[in-house]
């Protein structure tokens, strides 16, 4: 299933994912607001168990955990600058909190618990409100309870609409989840294992698209289409190759980037990431063309979706040479006259174990540091001055690939082993490859205590987290 609406948006009814079903369903979902006006859009949510037919409408449903009801959504939209505003009722038995994923909000609306709010408890309400300053692909899913509740379904995506909409024929939107299951189409329980959690994490055998594994998805010759691709797994990376196609891109986690085609044609998104592309349509009608997920090499490599062409006549004869260059959002610039300094080793993992802590107890599996000190729990592991601009060298000391991501704020990607990137751009998740060294540099203009983890889920519940103070 995949979402699909026109490119160009009047400000009216928004949309949302309807139930996961075979095929995309369009609802309303609340008013939106006059930008003259300023008032809120609203979108309220309640995690709640729920069944999905997420292998297909003639197998049997699973349970599930999700918001609304719905797997992969219900899709949350919402306009730069304009407010917004959530009432989050737990329906679930556990406590529970949403993280809007990569918005740049005030601390205390960033849904991490025991750090910006309480848990919501079980019956109860929490209402978030902000003002999203940046257009983009976001997302957004609990931070309690994270590899139960996301393992199990509540996850969705956040689109933040620009004033003026770019010029693409079409919007595609794909929010990629993988899925262990037993015989009898349920979950494989036992979530955040030991073993998995020092290794790789848990990746499922099914891969789906917005809840349910993909039909054909139909195009027309001739376009030009914006993908928007969210990577909700717990642990899976993907490797997406467009067979037949060149692909653009053209967005990284939310931020516009100067658009490049990937490095041998493989789209690489880790978990938490997201990829806007332009794709030109230039297939033949009546052709199919696959998808494929190489990531995790030839024995392991499978279609995710087919593109199916229409017969129609292409729409257009020729598709102009020069892509689509989406406008910038107003993420301030760091200085790097004179930057606060840290270096943070990543360590960790089956191949690096942490050992015993003072008093004997076996220690988390993975751990941050910052030179002699060890990121502890919720405690900030340093303090940027509010104002100044934040370099930080990522070092991965392990054998196994993290996502790292940090909560309220976009950074930008300076280097990766010593070798400055052609292009720096902005990213909220920076992947970290078995030894690399990596630098991001960022204005630390939004102060608080922010989060800072891997975002492989069972790395960071195992240690692979710390926290960061703007003040």
């Amino acid at each position: 299933m995949t979402i699909e609406y026109p490119s160009v948006v009047r400000r009216r009814t928004l949309l949302k994912l309807g139930g996961a079903a075979a095929s995309a369903a369009v609802l309303p979902w609340a008013a939106p607001a006059d930008a003259a006006t300023s008032r809120a859009i609203t979108a309220d949510l309640r995690p709640a168990p729920a069944k999905a037919a997420i292998l297909g409408a003639n197998r049997p449903k699973t349970d599930v955990l999700a918001y609304n009801g719905t797997v992969s959504g219900p899709v949350v939209t919402m306009h730069q600058a304009v407010p917004f505003q959530s009432t989050v009722t737990n329906g679930l038995d556990q406590g529970t909190t949403v993280h809007w994923h990569g918005i740049r909000l005030p601390n205390d609306m960033d849904g991490v618990p025991f750090l910006t709010q309480k848990p919501i408890r079980p019956g109860a309400d929490f209402h978030y409100a902000f003002t999203p300053p940046d257009a983009g692909t976001f997302w957004y899913h609990p931070h309690e309870h994270t590899a139960h509740q996301m393992g199990r379904g509540m996850a969705g995506a956040l689109i933040v609409k620009e004033p003026e909409p770019p010029p693409f024929d079409r919007e595609l939107l794909w929010v990629l989840q993988d899925w262990a299951f037993e015989p009898n189409d349920q979950f494989v329980p036992g979530f955040d294992t030991p073993m998995e959690a020092a290794m790789s994490g848990r990746i499922g055998s099914v891969v789906t698209i917005n809840g349910v594994v993909p039909g054909p998805i139909k195009l027309r010759a001739g376009e030009r289409l914006r993908i928007r691709m969210v990577n909700a797994c717990l642990a899976r990376f993907m490797a997406l190759r467009f067979t037949g196609h060149r692909v653009t891109v053209i967005a990284l986690d939310g931020q516009p980037c100067h658009p490049f085609q990937p490095a041998n044609g493989q789209v690489i998104i880790a978990p938490a990431q997201r990829v806007d592309l332009q794709l030109d349509t230039t297939g033949q009608p009546g052709r199919d063309y696959p998808v494929i997920d190489d990531f995790y090499g030839r024995h392991a490599t499978y279609r995710l979706v087919t593109l199916a062409y229409t017969k129609q006549q292409p729409r257009r004869r020729s598709l102009p040479a020069q892509p689509i260059i989406l406008p910038p959002n107003p993420v301030p610039k760091p200085d790097l006259s004179n930057p606060i300094r840290h270096h943070l080793d990543i360590v960790g993992g089956m191949m690096g174990g942490m050992g015993m802590t003072a008093d004997g107890k076996p220690a988390p599996i993975w751990g941050i540091k910052d030179g002699s000190r060890t990121s502890d729990g919720m405690a900030p592991i340093f303090t940027i001055p509010l104002g100044r601009t934040a370099l930080l060298t990522l070092e991965n000391h392990t054998a196994f690939w993290h996502p790292m991501h940090l909560h309220g704020y976009s950074y930008t990607v300076l280097s990766r082993n010593g070798v400055k990137e052609p292009y720096p751009h902005l990213r909220d998740t920076v992947i970290l490859r078995p030894k690399d060294t990596v630098e991001i540099a960022f204005a630390a203009t939004n102060p608080g205590d922010w989060m800072f983890h891997c975002h492989v889920i069972e790395h960071q519940v195992n240690g692979l987290m710390t926290v960061i103070r703007v003040a």
